[in-house]
């Protein structure tokens, strides 16, 4: 242990950002252990490591007794007064007991030490960087798979794509390169933890806030978002400038900012729906491909009572009653639907 170890030190602190003093402190600590595990002191040793030369010394703590009674915790008068002659009895005194062959303990201390700390120092600043992205869309590529779980690479880091978040209609390939919506972000002993999704409605919303400029600009705006990931889902949108139509803005030249949208779902179907205040007309226009005549809605109870003409019925429903319930999710109300002749 010499200036090199400083030297070292310095450097790491400059390219990784961790102070010297705190794998100084750390360390000294390893070294008190390691010098405890080989020789078998106390609880009153103390390694310290010279800043300046990188020299290290082990010292004990000793109290000052007329007679000795434990040779590792004590030390007699007459001996505590060659150290220094101000010494009195009840005082404590720092004996140097570094090993002669304790440099080479120290290096290899040292090195696993400081190799450890710097593992640490990347997995927080992995960990501080995916952390922000909590809520956000990352593009990632799939791996490999983990028992029932598709591990996405990151680039720093991998992300876990549980079964419950996974599209049933989509099959994960190693080198697939996907888009997955970021859930969780939590801090492990072996780094970050992330959880990410393909179903999360956050992973619809997100991509129209980056395809749409619009939306991103907050001319348009998002209300609301339903979905049954791989199938179908519904989005509400509003403009804030008369002269902007949300859903156009949405659906793009011909279609293209909404096509670029399904693809990266892999062909799951978008309505896009324009929102509106009043909850009659929003349902009306949520329950959209299919023609609503009429809307009655009951406050109290956040139940819309809807007719559509008799061959509306079946598209208004969906199949196995899926437009209609993404309706619901989607206004948050309960509908009831009906057609003219049944009413």
């Amino acid at each position: 242990m010499n200036m090199e170890l400083i030297q070292a030190l310095e450097d790491i602190e400059k390219s990784k950002g961790i102070p010297k003093e705190t794998l100084i402190d750390a360390i000294e600590a390893a070294l008190k252990s390691a010098y405890r595990r080989d020789f078998g002191s106390g609880s009153n040793v103390e390694v310290q490591i010279d800043q300046n030369s990188g020299e290290v010394n082990v010292f004990a703590k000793k109290n000052v007794v007329e007679e000795v009674v434990d040779d590792e915790q004590e030390i007699s008068l007459e001996d505590a007064l060659d150290i220094n002659p101000n010494y009195e009895i009840a005082d404590i005194v720092e004996v140097e007991v570094t090993p002669g062959n304790f440099g080479r303990i120290a290096a290899q201390t040292a090195k696993q030490v400081v190799i450890q700390r710097i593992r640490e120092a990347e997995r927080d600043i992995i960990f501080e960087e995916f952390v922000n992205r909590e809520g956000d869309i990352l593009t990632g590529i799939v791996q490999r798979r983990h028992k029932n779980n598709v591990i996405i690479d990151l680039g720093k880091t991998e992300a876990v794509l549980i079964p419950h978040e996974q599209i049933e209609s989509e099959f994960y390939e190693a080198g697939d390169r996907i888009k997955v919506y970021v859930v969780e972000v939590n801090q492990t002993s072996k780094g970050p933890n992330i959880l990410v999704s393909r179903t999360h409605p956050g992973l619809l919303k997100r991509l129209f806030e980056l395809e749409v400029p619009e939306i991103h600009d907050g001319v348009v705006e998002i209300k609301s978002v339903a979905r049954e990931a791989g199938y179908r889902s519904k989005i509400a949108v509003y403009s804030n400038n008369e002269d902007v139509d949300a859903v156009g803005a949405c659906v793009g030249p011909n279609g293209a900012r909404v096509r670029a949208i399904v693809d990266q779902l892999k062909g799951e179907k978008v309505d896009i729906v324009q929102w509106n205040e009043d909850i009659e007309v929003f349902v009306a226009n949520a329950l959209s491909p299919a023609e609503v005549v009429k809307v009655e809605s009951n406050k109290e109870n956040n139940v819309a009572q809807v007719v559509v003409p008799d061959y509306q019925l079946s598209l208004a429903i969906g199949k196995e009653g899926q437009n209609a319930r993404l309706a619901a999710k989607l206004t948050g109300w309960k509908i009831d639907i009906k057609s003219e002749s049944q009413v």
